[in-house]
């Protein structure tokens, strides 16, 4: 058998396991330790590659960068059960209840705020689902359409920082920043952090946002019976000064957390990290204003915080191991070739790996991908020259459909979990797919304007 089929069989057999529905550390791991020994008994793999993996552990768990992760899914949570997303939606509804489609467009204005200051994608997509889908429903917007919305929406976490997805990418592509730098030659790399590709997927994020909300109200505009108006007496109920009195009222407490996490980062006064504890002080103080912490509140976060924060690692310890045994196998140097060899050069090579990515997103989730598929190709398209903070951003932007992509979109799931009876799985389908060409779009938008990614990075933080 040729030596370089061997790494092509071991990803292949791992995304089949994957598709099988078993634990996706496990997968990785344990089809790592099949491969080395099936490699040992072929006499084509060296066991001492495993002699690394301890230390690996290690730099995982010395990992500063990684921290960030337990506080921001710490800070979610606790906001999550301050019940903030409620005030938001019901309040933003009335704001924009008066235009067709507004019921919708309040829907993405929230989604943002959410993604903005508590990062967790299933908790909006439920909270959402649970608060504005009934009512969009019984304002008589197309079961199709609010399902769309309300996905979508809740997504935006991914792409808007602070995002744990951003972290735990950020990390891998500043791996891969310094691979490919001394892979090259360049023996003093320069460094690129998490908190450059936060800076860099602000304003593609909020360029998304537009392109929701520009879609919703052409729909409202040309199909006024899929996205009505409130009607008049639901919008009477409250209003003029004593409905902006509450929109400020609403308003304040996560803009302040917004400007206390995100604008620590944008100024330079705190790294991802430091703004994370920032977060958690204030969500604590933010649910103790609300009247809601309480010890067993208090506990239920801490255990939450523990059983999402032990899945993220652990999935990181077998993918650590995974990467290991594939150049083991020097599964990189045939992806290099593979990739170097196309037609095109570095555009085909960029196109094939967003389109292999985008393909994987049918079937597995962004965590997966981004933890096998991202440290492979990552040091290959940064050594043809490509920009670290657009390809982490573009990686972002494309990877975020994997939520959204029928059959096994984590959002599809979460979203008919919660959805009434009324609402069928297929018309949860139906809605996602105009979403899903939108985010293709912003991918268009981005590869023609890269500064979209790179501006704001260069102003705040300099050249990198």
């Amino acid at each position: 058998m040729p030596y370089e089929v061997y790494p092509i069989l071991m990803f292949g057999l791992a995304v089949f396991i994957l598709l099988m529905g078993y634990p996706v550390a496990f997968s990785l791991a344990g089809t790592s330790i099949l491969f080395a020994l099936f490699g040992v008994f072929m006499d084509v793999f060296d066991l001492s590659f495993l002699a690394a993996f301890p230390e690996r552990i290690y730099g995982i768990m010395g990992n500063q960068t990684l921290i960030a992760i337990p506080l921001f899914i710490f800070m979610g949570v606790m906001l999550e059960r301050a019940k903030i997303s409620e005030e938001l939606l019901e309040t933003m509804g009335l704001l924009f209840g008066k235009i067709r489609g507004g019921l919708g467009i309040s829907v993405c204005i929230v989604g943002a705020l959410l993604a903005a200051s508590t990062g967790i994608v299933g908790a909006t997509v439920v909270t959402m689902g649970l608060i504005s889908l009934p009512t969009m429903l019984r304002f008589n917007y197309s079961p199709s359409f609010a399902t769309g919305i309300v996905t979508a929406s809740g997504t935006l976490g991914q792409i808007i920082p602070p995002s744990i997805i951003l972290i735990i990418l950020g990390d891998v592509i500043s791996s891969a920043h310094q691979q490919a730098q001394l892979a090259m030659g360049n023996y003093s790399p320069t460094s690129v952090s998490v908190g450059d590709l936060f800076v860099g997927a602000l304003l593609p994020g909020l360029v998304l946002v537009g392109l929701y909300i520009v879609y919703i109200g052409i729909i409202a505009a040309f199909k006024p019976q899929m996205a009505p108006a409130l009607p008049k007496e639901v919008r009477q109920s409250v209003a003029g000064r004593k409905l902006i009195l509450k929109v400020i009222q609403v308003l304040i407490p996560p803009i302040l957390l917004i400007t206390g996490v995100l604008g620590s980062i944008l100024a330079g006064l705190a790294t991802p990290t430091e703004a994370a504890s920032v977060g958690c002080v204030g969500g604590i103080i933010l649910t103790a204003v609300k009247r809601q912490l309480n010890l067993k509140m208090l506990r239920e976060v801490m255990i939450t915080t523990t059983h999402v924060n032990c899945m993220v690692f652990i999935i990181l310890l077998g993918a650590s191991m995974f990467s290991l045994v594939f150049r083991g196998f020097e599964g990189d140097e045939v992806v290099h070739a593979m990739l170097t060899n196309l037609p095109g050069g570095m555009v085909s090579a960029f196109f094939v790996v967003m389109l292999i990515m985008f393909i994987m997103g049918f079937f597995l989730d962004f965590f997966e991908i981004t933890f096998v598929v991202v440290p492979i190709v990552g040091p290959i398209l940064l050594m043809m020259g490509f920009d670290p903070i657009w390809l982490g951003v573009m990686i972002a932007l494309n990877l975020q459909t994997s939520f959204l992509t029928p059959p096994f979109g984590f959002a599809l799931f979460y979203l008919r979990g919660v959805a009434p009876e009324s609402v069928t799985t297929m018309q949860i389908y139906r809605g996602v797919i105009p979403f899903i060409i939108l985010q293709l779009v912003m991918l268009v938008i981005l590869w023609y304007w890269p500064e979209l990614a790179t501006w704001l990075p260069e102003v705040i933080y300099g050249a990198y």
